[in-house]
């Protein structure tokens, strides 16, 4: 039997690379959404993913850096899917739709990962610079939030939009306000369902649906003009003398 090229050795030992990180980081995953990222030792990730010690380790420093590695894949796959999601829209107004029915998706097809993401948030709140955040951001997502800002001119210029939004603000305060929704309704899930007798998803469309109608242009109103009676059609109005 020849023996394997270097180059060859060299893509089977990636390979095999690859699937032990990526037994690292679903084992994390599972315990994660199960029992809160805060409330998960290293020790556990490692027993979960059924490697020793000594290899996890290879891999990852400690638990914070098994956090991020599942964020970054978090952040890549969002950005194939969203840029999959404004594929043949025509207007600005049409692409945010398109990046925010993606959300909706997310959340009811994909609810784990959206409930890692809420937790990940609140520990972003007071354990990590946001420095880190808006490095790895800039690495994966589609050419940023630089895009979505350009959005909303690229809206008003091609009329889809109203004019009086401002570029600066306004998608990251309509970002903030979808992804907050999205990530709240996945954390508290069957609870809010019970709640207000409604899926998650519906609750989220209805919010996304109430925030594109308050971005999109106001239509052209069409006067109408009163048409005049013709002279035949008007009343006689005088009085006949008896």
């Amino acid at each position: 039997m020849p023996e394997k090229s270097a180059a060859q050795r060299a893509k089977t030992y990636d390979a095999h690379r690859g699937r032990q990180r990526r037994r690292i980081v679903d084992a994390a995953r599972r315990l994660f959404d199960g029992r809160g990222i805060d409330r998960v030792r290293m020790a556990e990730i490692t027993v979960a993913s059924g490697l020793r010690a000594s290899t996890v380790y290879q891999y990852f420093a400690n638990k914070d850096d098994i956090v991020w590695a599942i964020l970054n894949d978090a952040f890549e796959e969002s950005s194939e899917r969203a840029i999959d999601s404004i594929e043949g829209a025509e207007t600005a107004h049409a692409k945010i739709a398109g990046i925010f029915e993606y959300m909706a998706d997310e959340l009811a097809k994909n609810p784990a990962k959206v409930r890692f993401l809420a937790q990940f948030d609140a520990l972003y709140a007071h354990d990590w610079p946001a420095k880190r955040l808006l490095d790895l951001e800039s690495r994966v997502h589609f050419q940023g939030f630089r895009y979505l800002k350009a959005l909303i001119g690229e809206g008003i210029a091609d009329g889809s939009l109203r004019r009086d939004l401002d570029p600066d603000l306004t998608m990251q305060a309509v970002l903030n306000a979808v992804v907050g929704t999205q990530r709240r309704l996945a954390s508290l899930g069957k609870k809010v369902e019970l709640e207000y007798g409604q899926p998650v998803d519906r609750l989220l469309r209805e919010t996304i649906r109430i925030i594109l109608l308050g971005l999109q242009a106001p239509r052209p109103q069409t006067v109408r003009r009163k048409s005049k009676p013709s002279r035949g059609n008007k009343r006689n109005t005088r009085r006949r003398v008896p």
